[in-house]
């Protein structure tokens, strides 16, 4: 018996701690548990319907003549706020078809951070390939014959694939690499 007296005044001596404390910081006894369970979910990852997609030539890309590098834009078309993160996957689809694709080595630039795309917002990434040398057919530095696709398929974690095509001009690249950045909030150039 005397060993749960002890328990019933150290849960007495608890509860009278945490009602000055509350008391003192104006949080109401019962309401820090309702407030912390109606706190709002994060938004969750924007599904690949909920995306359209398009892509352009990067304003600023490497020396040549081939695409070099794009600036590749997510349009979030769903009535809901959802988040992008990471980098992307890329592969130039063969005849048009994303299931005739040649994925191309990627190779990852700067960190990725959850990007949140309000209704309507936008997110970027950049791609940027190994340049296509010449006029004309152009060459490869690395002695390899050059690519060229009408698409490509750019794949982003837990928000699917999808098939673009430049606004202008088709996909050329050296050597099936390219560098990439993570989904981002800025517009890269």
């Amino acid at each position: 018996m005397r060993h749960s007296n002890g328990i019933r005044k150290a849960a007495l001596a608890t509860t009278a701690v945490t009602a000055v404390a509350a008391a003192m910081t104006g949080i109401l006894p019962g309401s820090a548990m309702a407030a912390s369970t109606t706190a709002s979910a994060p938004p969750p990852a924007c599904k690949a319907s909920a995306l359209q997609v398009s892509a352009r030539q990067a304003a600023h890309p490497p020396v040549g003549t081939g695409t070099g590098a794009a600036v590749v834009q997510f349009t979030n078309v769903s009535g809901r706020t959802c988040v992008l993160k990471g980098h992307p996957t890329v592969a130039g689809a063969g005849n048009g078809s994303p299931s005739h694709n040649t994925p191309l080595k990627v190779t990852r630039k700067g960190k990725a951070a959850t990007v949140k795309v309000r209704p309507r917002g936008k997110a970027w990434v950049k791609l940027t390939f190994v340049q296509v040398q010449g006029e004309g057919d152009g060459y490869c530095v690395s002695g390899k014959t050059p690519s060229t696709y009408p698409t490509m398929v750019i794949g982003l974690p837990r928000s699917g694939k999808h098939q673009v095509a430049l606004n202008e001009g088709i996909w050329a690249e050296c050597d099936n690499k390219v560098t990439v950045t993570p989904v981002s909030a800025v517009k890269p150039s």
